[in-house]
């Protein structure tokens, strides 16, 4: 099956952005990103109160998740986030003991990137009746890794770096029909798989103009997919979040809220892995997209719930510091949309 389903994982997200994020500051930068465009007429009578649900990636605050747990959510509740997501488990907690705590700390959890692994229906199931009592509506999708044999290779030429294997067109179908066999099943317990991006989804798929991206809106069924679109990796792959809202309106049910300064500084697209790579992430605010005039077209994307997420927050000196300049700058822009 193809990278892009196993990189759903929480283990195979940590192997792979572990080397992604570079060094940070606080950088409050001109000539913010999404600026440009209008923003469709809302009336503020009509328009949701985002500020009021903000929401938190748990990768952002990784470090301390795995030293305390349950003490990283108090504080995080206590900055006044509403929603988490998280990415490394959920504590060796069962399900009913999970959303007891979240009930205490008034925390919602409506997303997950420690979801489900393919495999066994009623194995998946059972997973899915425990996401349910939990108060998850959207789960990631992994697939089951074998046992990789060790075996010594030569060293590569300092001159070469990795180069993946470009995805065909086939490889993203098979993957958008695994996402659609298993968000079939997740519908039974009010559930749909969500597909996070990166940048690397808008890499040319071999031999073709169109990219995994293109092919995953296309062949994935809204009934049983939503789309997260991570804005901050979007931006880095040289596309435009909005445009994205035109042409697929109310196909992002979910986002994530990140920010990246110096876009200039990247190398050239379409290598979005050295991009990636290169790419500066800061708190939210301090960097160059511009979320004000973004969140004006939450409804035309069909967005319901976000979180903020920095991959480098944990590089950054204090991700719980970080996160909440994430969360004080957000909910300011949202308080002040005009």
């Amino acid at each position: 099956m193809t990278d892009n389903v196993k990189r759903e994982g929480s283990a195979s997200r940590r192997e792979f952005l572990k080397n992604i994020a570079t060094g940070v500051g606080g950088l409050a930068l001109a000539g913010r990103v999404g600026s440009a465009a209008t923003a469709p007429a809302q009336s503020s009578a009509t328009a949701p109160n985002w500020a009021a649900q903000i929401g938190l990636e748990l990768y952002t605050v990784r470090d301390l998740i795995m030293r305390d747990y349950e003490g990283t959510l108090e504080k995080v509740a206590q900055i006044g986030y509403k929603e988490i997501e998280p990415a490394e488990g959920y504590n060796h907690m069962s399900p009913e003991a999970f959303r007891k705590m979240l009930d205490r700390l008034g925390l919602r959890m409506p997303s997950t990137h420690s979801g489900i692994t393919a495999g066994d229906d009623a194995a998946v199931e059972k997973q899915l009746a425990g996401f349910q009592i939990m108060g998850i509506e959207y789960t990631s999708l992994s697939e089951p890794r074998p046992p990789r044999p060790t075996v010594r290779r030569p060293p590569a030429p300092a001159h070469r770096a990795p180069v993946e294997r470009p995805l065909t067109v086939e490889d993203v179908k098979r993957e958008a029909a695994l996402y659609n066999r298993y968000g079939k099943l997740a519908q039974k317990f009010g559930i749909k798989i969500l597909r996070h991006n990166h940048a690397m989804e808008f890499q040319p798929c071999e031999g073709t103009h169109l990219t995994p991206y293109d092919i995953l809106l296309a062949e994935t069924d809204p009934e049983f997919v939503a789309m997260q679109m991570d804005i901050g990796w979007v931006t880095v792959a040289g596309q435009d979040p909005i445009e994205l809202f035109r042409k697929h309106p109310g196909r992002f049910v979910l986002w994530h809220v990140k920010d990246v300064a110096c876009l200039k500084c990247l190398p050239p697209v379409p290598d979005e892995l050295a991009r990636m790579r290169a790419a500066r992430l800061v708190p939210v605010g301090e960097g160059e997209i511009d979320y004000k005039n973004i969140f004006k077209y939450a409804s035309l994307a069909g967005m319901k719930h976000f979180a903020i997420e920095q991959d480098s927050a944990a590089d950054w000196g204090d991700s719980m510091a970080a996160a909440r300049v994430s969360f004080q700058h957000l909910r300011t822009m949202l308080t002040h949309p005009a």
